[in-house]
């Protein structure tokens, strides 16, 4: 199954690009971690808000904080498609890193992406 590519773009016969299954999850959980709840009109509560933790001092705490909200936001968006099985973040100097361990649930694969933010 292709769906629309994130971020949207024009293909080399000059139509939508698409993408595949395994890499529309891995989009839709950028979506979802990099987009603060409001920003989306017909969708207010889409997103996670964990940018907005980023002003907080580097600790263990925020890491758990930025943890249990990326949970969160993916158990409410993404829980259809795929399980999360391990969240790993952290604050390193001016990135935020999350780690994402998750399982496609129409393949059973088991899939890990590492997504950057520069604050």
């Amino acid at each position: 199954m292709t769906h629309i590519d994130y971020p949207f773009g024009i293909d080399t016969r000059g139509r939508t690009r698409r993408t595949e299954d395994a890499e529309y999850v891995r989009d839709l959980i950028e979506q979802v971690l990099f987009t603060n709840p409001g920003e989306r009109v017909n969708r207010p509560n889409f997103g996670s808000g964990i940018l907005q933790a980023v002003f907080a001092p580097n600790s263990d705490a925020l890491a758990a904080t930025i943890e249990a909200s990326v949970k969160a936001a993916l158990d409410q968006w993404v829980s259809d498609l795929a399980q999360v099985e391990t969240i790993r973040a952290r604050a390193d100097e001016e990135k935020l890193i999350i780690d994402i361990i998750y399982r496609l649930r129409r393949t059973g694969e088991r899939r890990e992406t590492r997504l950057e933010r520069v604050l």
